[in-house]
This record gives C-alpha cells, sequence and structure tokens, in this order.
C-alpha cells in the first residue's frame, strides 16, 4: 500500500470537519474582521520521527477554502528534525483557522504511529518483518495501516475477508483443529494457524499452508517450535512485544513480528500550525 485513494481521505476528513463544525460552524472565527485576507501559515515539527498523512492535512484545509495552496516540505515517509517545516498553507485566515485542528489530528496521529513503527523497524533490522493487526481506531483502518507502512513497517491482513487465521477461539468452538485447516486448504486462500504450544504445532506440521503464528510463548518455547518447523512455513510471534523484548524475540529468528500498540497505543507526533 502506497498510496491512498482521495475519495476515501475526503469522505473521512468530511466527516471530521463535520464533528467539528456542527451545528453552527466555527464561532470563534467568526468574530474576526479580517478573515478573508490571504495568510500564510506553517506546520512545524515539535520533536523528530517520521511524517505520514500530509493528503489528509491538506485536504482539511482544501475542503474549507478552495483557495488553499497547500505545499509539502517533506514527503509522507520522511524523516524530519524538530523545529523543522512540514508543510505551508496559503488561504484566508477563516480557512486557517477552521480546519486547523482537524488537519493537525489527521497528521499528527498518522505520523505518530510511522513513528513509532520506525523505532520497532530500527530494533530488529531486516531479518523481521514487523508488522501491524487489526487493533485499529474503527473507520482509519486504512489511514493507520498506510502509516505502518510509511515506517517501514508491514501490513498484516487488512480486514477478515482477505486471508484466513485460525486462532484459539475457532479452534475452542469447532473442536477440530485438522478439519478446519482442511477447509481453509479448499479455498486456495492464504492460511495462518496461530498455536499456543508445541503439541499443537505437532498435529499440524503435515499440512501444506503459508504461515504458523505463534501467540504468547516464552523465548525458550518459541525456539523449540522455531527448530521443529525448520523453515517449512512463514513463521510470526505475536503477543505482548514491546520494543523493550523486540531484538530478543526478533533473535530467535523469526519472520514476523505482528505488534498491536504501533496502532493502538502510539503517542500522537508532536506539530504546531503558526500563521
Amino acid at each position: 500500500m502506497q498510496k491512498i485513494n482521495q475519495k476515501y481521505i475526503s469522505s473521512v476528513v468530511k466527516k471530521a470537519l463535520f464533528e467539528d463544525l456542527s451545528p453552527k460552524g466555527d464561532l470563534t472565527t467568526n468574530l474576526i474582521n479580517s478573515k478573508n485576507k490571504i495568510v500564510t501559515a506553517k506546520i512545524i515539527a515539535k520533536q523528530n520521527g517520521i511524517i505520514s498523512g500530509l493528503d489528509f492535512c491538506k485536504t482539511a484545509f482544501k475542503l474549507i477554502g478552495k483557495e488553499t495552496v497547500f505545499r509539502k516540505k517533506i514527503k509522507d515517509g520522511s524523516r524530519v528534525k524538530k523545529n523543522k517545516v512540514i508543510a505551508e498553507i496559503k488561504a484566508k485566515i477563516k480557512t486557517i483557522l477552521i480546519a486547523e485542528r482537524t488537519a493537525l489530528n489527521f497528521l499528527n496521529h498518522s505520523s505518530g504511529i510511522s513513528t513509532l513503527t520506525n523505532k520497532y523497524v530500527n530494533k530488529v533490522g531486516k531479518e523481521t518483518k514487523i508488522c501491524c493487526t487489526r487493533k485499529t481506531t474503527p473507520n482509519l483502518r486504512l489511514l493507520e495501516k498506510y502509516a505502518v507502512k510509511k515506517g517501514g513497517g508491514f501490513n498484516h491482513r487488512f480486514n477478515l475477508s482477505d486471508e484466513i487465521l485460525i486462532k484459539e477461539n475457532h479452534i475452542s468452538s469447532d473442536k477440530n483443529l485438522k478439519k478446519l485447516i482442511i477447509k481453509a486448504i479448499k479455498t486456495k486462500k492464504i492460511i495462518t494457524v496461530e498455536i499456543v504450544n508445541i503439541n499443537q504445532l505437532r498435529q499440524i506440521m503435515n499440512y501444506k499452508f503459508k504461515r504458523i503464528l505463534f501467540d504468547n510463548m516464552s523465548i525458550k518455547q518459541l525456539k523449540k517450535c522455531l527448530k521443529l518447523c525448520k523453515n517449512k512455513y512463514e513463521t510470526e510471534y505475536s503477543g505482548n512485544a514491546s520494543l523493550k523484548n523486540i531484538i530478543k524475540i526478533s533473535k530467535t529468528g523469526i519472520n514476523r513480528i505482528s505488534v498491536g500498540n504501533i496502532t493502538h497505543s502510539s503517542n500522537s507526533f508532536d506539530s504546531s500550525l503558526l500563521i
């Protein structure tokens, strides 16, 4: 995923602007006499990090004022240093004041995800892929998974229709893991099977599918399972991965580590807009 459809961006940003302006618009900006004067504003980084979400930011200003000229000073996925200019906006004062918070909310949320993802990616190097999960903000999944990519991470399945992931609750519900796998193979979809112990692994080793997901295992147990797999499957780890333990997990030789907190617990990037 390199680019997000503009139709989606406009739809999401419109909803956010409506949330901020309903039902009577910007009461404070309406008090300003010179609100139609054209001015220039700058968005400035207040920390180091990776920027993403600029098209969402731009769209917020454009939807409020068609006169807006939005100049990106860097591209999505670029590293920025504190106090550097991210973008310049030339527009009416009222356009800038009305759209400012919505625009920065999108930019800072996306850039926060990209920045945190990049910290994980730099910890493990090229040996292990850092993957996001479906633990995303409702209706913002596309933006958040895009932000992960711009931070150097990889996307897991986008939604329930993309791939088959047989998890613990599926196994508990059906009571027959082997039959579930056989049914899954017939769909010809990418299949991941989640296991929690080495006994489950032994049960499924004779079946051909893409990936095994080792859930919440100790490093010792994970190493034993990986040795048993012998590169027969793509391997992934999930469960409580953090910046503190990510290197240790990566050193087991695991192919992928899914990290939920890069989307659900990242800090917002710190930037400000000055006219």
